[in-house]
């Protein structure tokens, strides 16, 4: 069993998402396991103060590493620890799988404007950004993280295929376009390759659109992928 937890100034935030679809029956099923920890519960005065004016001068408000340490240190945190950050390396689908196969994720959500550097250089923790965007918080960051992870557990989706296509998956190819019926709708048809029955064809086709797709819409991914420069 994977089990979760998080840190956070809003624990309200995950209690219908940890409950639903994928994730609530990844818990029902034993697989994972979610602790949601309260950061002001760590905070040492009668005010559970977590913020504080950064040093140097500036807008906004830190906060304070205390509370994190003593939250970590309560929870007794092993790698892999994610402090989700705009400054942090992008999370990548590798880091999904490495995270799906260990047995415990702690994930730190940041708000105000930023966390104390002190909790990114504790030992265990490592900064990623789910995009080249800011959010108000790390709340909706670690939805993400934690939805990747999940649905990469033996037993989280019906079966392995449907993970086995995503996007990424297959050395890093973004996926193919998908198509149901009706055949024709508004006048656009489906691929006559992807009804033709020829199970060859089809994987061929499939493998040419993920290329393409990959090419055209994230080069940087088809680099990585293929090699050339």
């Amino acid at each position: 069993m994977l089990r979760i937890n998080v840190v956070t100034l809003f624990p309200e935030v995950f209690r219908v998402p940890f409950g639903t679809s994928i994730l609530g029956r990844a818990q029902e099923r034993g697989l994972v396991q979610y602790r949601v920890v309260q950061l002001r519960d760590y905070a040492r005065d009668r005010h559970q103060t977590v913020d504080d004016y950064p040093y140097g001068g500036g807008a906004g408000m830190v906060l304070k590493p205390e509370p994190f340490f003593e939250a970590l240190d309560d929870l007794a945190a092993r790698a892999p620890i994610v402090l989700l950050s705009a400054r942090g390396r992008l999370f990548r689908h590798d880091d999904a799988v490495r995270f799906s196969v260990s047995e415990e994720l702690t994930l730190l959500c940041g708000h105000y404007k930023d966390v104390d550097q002190r909790v990114a250089a504790r030992d265990g923790v490592e900064e990623l950004s789910v995009g080249e965007f800011v959010l108000s918080g790390g709340e909706f960051a670690a939805l993400c993280v934690v939805d990747a992870v999940v649905r990469l557990l033996p037993g989280a989706l019906g079966d392995h295929e449907s993970a086995a296509m995503d996007s990424y998956y297959d050395g890093g190819l973004l996926s193919p376009p998908s198509y149901t019926r009706p055949p024709v709708y508004r006048g656009h048809a489906v691929p006559e390759v992807l009804l033709s029955g020829d199970h060859q064809r089809v994987a061929e086709w499939r493998r040419a659109e993920a290329e393409r797709l990959t090419r055209s819409r994230r080069p940087e991914v088809w680099t990585r992928y293929s090699g050339e420069t």
